[in-house]
């Protein structure tokens, strides 16, 4: 009998393992790769994918990510994949990705829908945020200092001609700008009728058309209102001030050094990189700039953005008081901020956040960043995100 038991428990050991593994091949053989197709397609021409990708040990694919185990860093997995499982079933809208990095590793990866591992998709506004970093980089390299974000923004600008501008330009400011203050204000009319001449608005005459043709810049017009031209204001002084323009130093000096070579950035209608929208990554590069974010700015082991800079761009320098932005959300530099409550402690979030529901959400204290893309308008998700990932890891 005593044989028997052995035999039945070595066995019931055996097909445990077996299964276990079983289930670990299901989830990794199918991940979703861009067929050469759909390598072209349009995003909105995508097919769905018939099933989710769920991986709770993502696999190495030589592209600077280390990776690591869920279940070796919270006893919550069952949590973390019911969220996955509702995100499956439209519980929350649409959406394609979720993924979670803790300490640095990505531990959690999942696909649905839209989504293709290997392929970039759109962040929407979410852009901002890595033109604020690519300010701060511009910090830390030397061309701009903290001082820089309070001079006058036209002062970055030669050649311009200022017997044009509207009273008020030189109250503009990069802090302005990246709080949403800059006070830009023209008519869809007037821009209509300022892009029917594209050729006069290329480079830095896109700078003199904007002051040219805006309202008044005055303290009243200085409030937050979102959008308004500040992303292109920003990029404008970038391009001004760092070597070979804004194009060539967001290349080298951030995407290169992140090892990101499959992305996709839109030019404006000046030529210049859009500062707002326009960008397309991976949700595992989304992950990387996370890390900046978590880590002040430095990326294995080195310091790509000023620390200092991104200590003001993570703070919460001014309430938004949008309808529909949340009471809790606070704006830094092209930065959100919140401070979430769990178990009676206050963790303070940062993140990126681009309009259909891309997030790069960042929780230094839990060492956490978590990646969310969809193509949902109602943005429903955070807060059950939120709810369901940050406890797993207090």
């Amino acid at each position: 009998m005593s044989l028997k038991s052995t035999l039945s428990i070595t066995l019931f050991v055996s097909m445990s393992i077996l299964s276990s593994n079983a289930l670990s091949d299901e989830l990794n053989k199918n991940i979703p790769l861009a067929s050469k197709a759909e390598q072209t397609m349009s995003f909105w021409d995508l097919p769905y994918l018939e099933s989710a990708y769920i991986n709770t040990r993502p696999e190495e694919r030589s592209d600077g990510l280390e990776v690591g185990d869920l279940s070796k860093v919270t006893k919550n997995k069952s949590a973390i994949l019911q969220l996955s499982k509702d995100i499956q079933s439209g519980k929350y809208g649409l959406y394609d990705s979720l993924l979670i990095s803790h300490k640095d590793r990505l531990i959690y990866e999942s696909y649905y829908r839209r989504s293709r591992i290997d392929l970039p998709s759109g962040q929407a506004s979410a852009t901002k945020s890595l033109t604020s970093l690519i300010v701060g980089i511009a910090i830390q390299k030397g061309y701009l200092t903290l001082d820089d974000l309070h001079k006058p923004l036209v002062s970055f600008f030669g050649g311009l001609d200022s017997s044009k501008f509207v009273s008020g330009v030189e109250k503009i400011t990069l802090h302005k700008a990246m709080t949403m203050r800059g006070g830009i204000k023209i008519d869809q009319e007037t821009i209509k009728e300022i892009e029917k001449q594209p050729d006069n608005l290329k480079g830095k005459k896109h700078i003199q058309a904007i002051f040219e043709n805006s309202q008044a810049i005055t303290d009243e017009a200085q409030a937050y209102a979102y959008g308004n031209l500040n992303d292109v204001l920003v990029m404008q002084v970038i391009d001004a001030v760092v070597p070979d323009g804004a194009e060539q130093f967001i290349k080298t000096e951030l995407l290169d050094k992140l090892g990101i070579k499959n992305y996709q950035w839109r030019k404006s209608i000046s030529g210049l990189p859009t500062g707002g929208y326009g960008a397309k990554f991976t949700s595992r590069d989304m992950l990387k700039w996370g890390s900046l974010l978590l880590n002040g700015g430095q990326w294995q082991g080195k310091q790509l953005v000023s620390k200092a800079y991104l200590d003001k761009a993570t703070s919460a320098i001014v309430d938004p008081l949008d309808t529909w932005i949340p009471e809790t959300f606070m704006y830094g530099y092209f930065i959100y901020q919140t401070d979430i409550a769990i178990d009676d402690k206050q963790f303070k979030a940062n993140f990126a956040w681009g309009g259909g529901g891309q997030y790069v959400i960042s929780v230094k204290d839990l060492d956490l960043v978590v990646v969310i893309k969809g193509h949902d308008r109602e943005d429903r998700i955070l807060d059950a995100a939120l709810n369901t990932v940050l406890p797993a890891f207090l």
